[in-house]
């Protein structure tokens, strides 16, 4: 392999490289590939600082193809750097490839899963603030679509960068006029995206995207404005390009998007590229080594912050035990970051914000990107903790869904779920969030009833890898469990059990309170009942739930959430290949208005007078 610096030479092989790889699969984005070429090969073999023979290095930049569907480029380019032979890249989109037709981290150099448009910023965004917390020197460069501009979420991230001094932080917008259908909004005028993101104190460079000595120019004057010891401004290069750059009769030329070419129109492509060397690699500058500014982890004998102590019978809301557990065990786990959006009174994350501001980031009012920023902090070691009503949290449905592809290590926890809120109204009301979490891959969903269980699991979900949801409570509720109880992630408690159970009653949170009046309550009226807490939503304790159906005449499961999608319906799943095991499901099926908690919680049919009539019922 003979190596090459001259840019345009390098431009042809991954011009080159992208061609012969979407023409061998048969599939894939040529077209919104070629465009970016010329500005993603000035950034990656003169500008981009990294280790390609170790990707993990914490000093390595970072790049971020948020336009993932120009996953080709992204491929070539670590193919015309010597890291991926031919053979490879011809193995594009197959199954088993590490090469897939969006970047995941099945691709060990790609940052996060992009393809679902408008999230790699916020990723970026998270990415540089971990660098700042570091002390790292690295920058992080975000390739975006003109397309997914149109996206709300870009412009939660745009802000956010700017109010939080970015200026290790690049983006560039690929301006080539076309989405997948048609014309993008503002079409070939950059300055109406240059006005627009300069707007929210971005330093904005506007070049000919095909350019090498603008891109050139650009990029150099991007990565000289630094200095401010509390960070400058983020910048943005919006350089104007051609769809299909490179090929005469793609250039600029609609109906190409996701295409790939015949073997016929891929012959006259690369004659219209020009001689290739195909044993030439480009070289890419590594980074200078500096160790990442690193927090002692102290063990809980040496505790600066005691861990919380509850008594049996103290009336404590889980939202406050999360704010305190999460901010004792901080010490113990120094990677533990944490978010949220503009809820930290509520969810209790400002006792967090107030001992370790450092490790604390406001994201006000944007979930969406508050999510996205959560997977790149985690992305760089980071255990972020990322907080809202769980209402809220379905605005980032599609980022938490894209967090699961990109393997993400992301702990979101939800406050204020359920009716049980009281006068705030249906629009608060975290109704929906046990099915959203039940539907992502390799989600782990962790229901506390009471504060005890509350510490456990949240030192549970910090050592667990992945997504994990931890839904907590509004009102207070009684400590049930003596201090030191443990909780691992898959059990459940029998609260409440004797030979002579005649059904079984699960529930989680608010309605465990409910189910254990309603079992003294039945006790009285010679009726006893198994009483079980299903603390652990996702993965269930079947186990025991399948002795329950087995030794008592039928199941109750009551839940503050909708009936569809929630713990009744994750019970069901337990017993669907069971037979004679009655199940009786209780949740809300109204719209709830506003009302006192307790009000609310009866008329949703889920206190303890409607579990007894249900368990009644059962045994007619």
């Amino acid at each position: 392999m003979s190596v090459v610096n001259d840019l345009s030479s390098l431009a042809r092989l991954v011009r080159y490289y992208t061609l012969i790889s979407t023409s061998e699969a048969g599939s894939g984005h040529p077209s919104s590939s070629l465009s970016a070429t010329d500005l993603m090969t000035v950034l990656f073999f003169k500008y981009l600082q990294a280790d390609l023979d170790h990707h993990k290095d914490p000093n390595n930049d970072r790049l971020i193809f948020s336009k993932g569907h120009a996953a080709p480029l992204f491929y070539a380019l670590y193919g015309a750097a010597g890291v991926i032979k031919q053979e490879e890249l011809l193995r594009l989109r197959r199954l088993g490839s590490p090469l897939e037709g969006h970047p995941t981290p099945q691709f060990p150099y790609a940052e996060a899963a992009t393809g679902s448009l408008g999230q790699g910023l916020s990723i970026g965004v998270g990415m540089a603030l971990n660098a700042r917390l570091d002390q790292l020197p690295y920058r992080t460069f975000v390739l975006l679509g003109d397309g997914e501009m149109a996206e709300g979420s870009v412009w939660e991230a745009i802000q956010l960068a700017s109010h939080y001094h970015l200026d290790n932080l690049v983006g560039i917008i690929d301006v080539n006029r076309m989405g997948q259908s048609g014309e993008t909004m503002c079409g070939h005028d950059v300055k109406t995206y240059a006005e627009r993101v300069a707007s929210f104190g971005w330093h904005v460079i506007t070049v000919d995207g095909h350019s090498l000595p603008e891109i050139d120019a650009a990029f150099k004057e991007a990565l000289a404005i630094r200095g401010n010891p509390k960070g400058g401004s983020p910048k943005m290069i919006v350089a104007r390009t051609l769809k299909g750059k490179g090929v005469s009769f793609l250039e600029d030329k609609e109906g190409w998007h996701g295409k790939a070419l015949s073997k016929a129109d891929l012959e006259k492509a690369l004659q219209s590229l020009g001689p290739v060397d195909t044993n030439s690699v480009g070289i890419v500058e590594k980074p200078e080594k500096i160790k990442p500014k690193r927090r002692e982890k102290q063990e809980r004998g040496t505790h600066p912050i005691p861990l919380p102590s509850y008594s049996l019978g103290q009336e404590i809301a889980t939202r406050k035990a999360y704010g305190e557990a999460i901010t004792a065990l901080a010490v113990q786990y120094p990677e533990v970051v944490c978010l949220d959006g503009d809820t930290k009174n509520s969810t209790f994350a400002e006792i967090f914000a107030k001992k370790w501001p450092d490790r604390y980031w406001e994201m006000f009012i944007a979930e969406q990107n508050m999510v996205g920023v959560a997977v790149g902090l985690a992305g760089r070691g980071k255990i972020p903790f990322a907080s809202t009503f769980a209402a809220f949290l379905t605005r980032g449905f599609d980022q938490i869904r894209m967090a699961a592809v990109s393997r993400a290590n992301v702990k979101f926890v939800g406050s204020h779920v359920g009716v049980s809120i009281g006068e705030d109204g249906a629009s608060q009301m975290g109704l929906e969030d046990i099915a959203l979490f039940r539907a992502i891959h390799g989600s782990t969903i962790l229901y506390p009833s009471d504060a005890v269980a509350t510490l456990a699991l949240v030192e549970e979900a910090i050592k667990k890898e992945g997504i994990v949801y931890l839904r907590t409570n509004r009102p207070a509720t009684l400590v049930l469990y003596p201090a030191g109880e443990k909780f691992p992630i898959g059990g459940s408690k029998t609260i409440r059990s004797s030979k002579n159970d005649r059904v079984t009653v699960v529930a989680a949170g608010v309605t465990l309170n409910q189910a254990l009046t309603a079992e003294q309550t039945l006790a009285q009226a010679g009726i006893p009942v198994r009483v079980i807490d299903c603390y652990s939503v996702k993965p269930i304790d079947a186990a025991t739930l399948l002795k329950a159906g087995r030794e008592t005449k039928g199941i109750v499961v009551v839940e503050d959430h909708w009936f569809e999608g929630g713990l009744g319906d994750a019970v069901l799943n337990v017993f669907a290949g069971e037979r004679n095991v009655p199940i009786l499901k209780l949740a809300v099926t109204k719209m709830p208005i506003s009302g006192k908690p307790e009000e609310l919680v009866d008329a949703a049919g889920i206190s303890a007078p409607h579990i007894v009539k249900a368990v009644k019922k059962l045994l007619m």
